[in-house]
């Protein structure tokens, strides 16, 4: 059976065809959610002919006929890839995510496939604590977008909630996905990880400076310790000086100059040395005539700058990459 998307469907192709080895690599770029979507479109194709492999290939330039007709569907070569491309322990659920749902999964699921907006609207009104157990099942950038839009008080009642959320029964989580079923006409749901400090310290990451603020300064209001606790698990730019130097020259691959100088503009001078001496001789010196030469920047843009490279900081370590390490005993900034 193929996805309700061609092009998902045409990526599935090509994974299966590259060869468990090749596939594993390609997958250590993507993104958890990418993975998830391919790796769901290559456990719902079945068997495709050898024309379809042949019209895949061609559009990528290659060679068709060093291919056979391929089998899809191989629930082994799946879990093959992905343990390859993650490691054992983050592809276990992501495995069983894949193949367990199958075209059954529904409610929870599909607000992730929502813009932010639209799952505002239609979490809004409920209690936080129905809120927080949606959000803790969601993405944790969607999550993040959907607080966004919250009010204050709400935002941080919820977020209080995912902090010290211990899980669901499996007969409640049913009913509320039953219940999302009937609010969006069936679309999917999946179970994800579960609430907790880490999972509130994610969702902070992906917020912007000001709110993430202050839920924080509300939390610390309500419970300092959980607060600390949270802010101990988040990772911010300035922890970049204390990964090792082949993960600051694979961040470096993925980003600009102009953002990097942003992000530096009033970085403490050991992160901007750690960034310098993974460098050319010469980038780093234009960097620093780049910095020197650079003009007021408002704060906010400074931020956005640090927060886009840290997310690309934590993409790499997701693809296991790099790790970021033990980050327990930084302030919060």
């Amino acid at each position: 059976m193929a996805t309700a998307d061609p092009n998902l469907d045409r990526c599935a192709i090509l994974m299966m065809s590259l060869g468990e080895d090749a596939a594993a690599e390609v997958f250590k770029y993507l993104s958890a959610r990418e993975v998830q979507m391919v790796g769901s479109a290559m456990a719902n194709l079945k068997q495709v002919t050898r024309a379809d492999v042949d019209a895949v290939l061609e559009e990528f330039r290659q060679e068709a006929d060093q291919f056979m007709a391929v089998t899809l569907g191989s629930d082994e070569y799946i879990r093959s890839v992905l343990t390859k491309a993650l490691g054992n322990d983050r592809a276990a659920g992501l495995i069983e995510d894949i193949l367990e749902a199958g075209d059954n999964a529904n409610g929870i699921d599909a607000l992730n496939w929502l813009d932010a907006t639209s799952v505002a609207e239609l979490i809004a009104d409920e209690h936080p604590q129905i809120i927080a157990t949606i959000l803790v099942h969601l993405e944790r950038d969607r999550a993040s977008g959907v607080l966004a839009l919250l009010t204050e008080r709400l935002r941080n009642d919820v977020m209080l909630r995912i902090a010290t959320f211990g899980g669901v029964q499996p007969a409640a989580l049913h009913e509320l996905t039953d219940v999302l079923n009937n609010m969006l006409s069936g679309q999917g749901a999946k179970r994800s990880k579960m609430g907790g400090v880490r999972t509130a310290a994610e969702i902070l990451n992906f917020m912007n400076s000001t709110e993430e603020e202050a839920v924080v300064s509300s939390l610390r209001e309500l419970d300092a310790d959980l607060a600390q606790r949270i802010v101990d698990e988040m990772f911010v730019f300035e922890n970049l000086a204390e990964i090792e130097d082949t993960a600051i020259q694979l961040i470096l691959k993925e980003i600009d100059t102009t953002s990097l100088t942003i992000a530096l503009k009033g970085a403490p001078e050991e992160l901007r040395e750690k960034f310098f001496k993974n460098m050319s001789n010469r980038a780093a010196e234009m960097l620093r005539d780049d910095l020197d030469a650079q003009g007021p920047v408002r704060m906010s843009k400074v931020e956005e700058e640090q927060k886009n490279i840290v997310q690309v900081a934590r993409k790499l370590a997701e693809a296991g990459q790099f790790t970021l390490g033990s980050l327990g005993n930084d302030e919060y900034v």
